[in-house]
């Protein structure tokens, strides 16, 4: 059998689960969503996101690309961060990243990897950043996993450097900023940044909320 017909047999059968598990379940998600957080993972199909964190459909706005990037010139990622904030009105953003990350691997390497260059070069600025500690560490496997984490705290404070979320703040919206990255040797989750104000940014990040544009 086709494995894309196997995948809609076993859509079936999960259907077939669910209703008779809550006969309500699929007429509450087609009336609307109300998740409290946005997920800004990692592509990896390793790292589903409901599983490792045994939540259930409408508990999360999901958004994932190559290694959990917040790059301000993708559209994507700020017009679901957008509509994250203002209209579903969340109150956690995560950004979660995993050792073993193949986008933050590939972009400790010089391989001419044609449009990927052009995402990779966002991690590479993390390197660029946290060069000097990361050139200490002499194990490569240890080096790779900090830089892991070090590239999810960087996502974090990019998140922070928006106007999107420094507007909800100055708004009093209760919205708080998450970095953590997934062990998929453990199947655990570590807490690595938190963040629920502009304090922590330099200044020159900083907008002038109030007389600036908005959005």
């Amino acid at each position: 059998m086709d494995y894309h017909k196997r995948l809609i047999l076993q859509n079936k059968a999960w259907a077939e689960e669910q209703q008779e598990k809550n006969p309500q379940l699929f007429k509450d998600l087609a009336s609307g969503q109300h998740p409290k957080f946005l997920w800004i993972g990692c592509s990896d199909s390793r790292v589903p996101v409901n599983e490792i964190t045994d939540t259930h459909s409408g508990d999360i706005f999901v958004h994932r690309n190559i290694a959990n990037m917040v790059v301000h010139t993708d559209l994507n990622l700020l017009s679901v961060l957008q509509y994250a904030v203002q209209v579903l009105k969340v109150e956690h953003i995560i950004v979660c990243g995993h050792y073993g990350c193949g986008g933050v691997k590939a972009a400790f390497e010089h391989s001419n990897l044609g449009l990927l260059n052009k995402w990779l070069r966002n991690i590479k600025d993390v390197y660029r950043i946290h060069e000097k500690e990361l050139d200490q560490v002499k194990s490569e496997e240890d080096r790779v996993n900090r830089f892991i984490e070090l590239n999810v705290e960087e996502q974090v404070h990019n998140l922070a450097k928006t106007s999107i979320v420094q507007q909800a703040w100055a708004d009093g919206q209760n919205l708080l900023l998450h970095g953590w990255v997934f062990d998929i040797s453990t199947g655990l989750v570590h807490d690595r940044e938190l963040m629920d104000s502009p304090d922590g940014l330099e200044d020159i990040y900083r907008y002038d909320i109030e007389t600036g544009v908005k959005y």
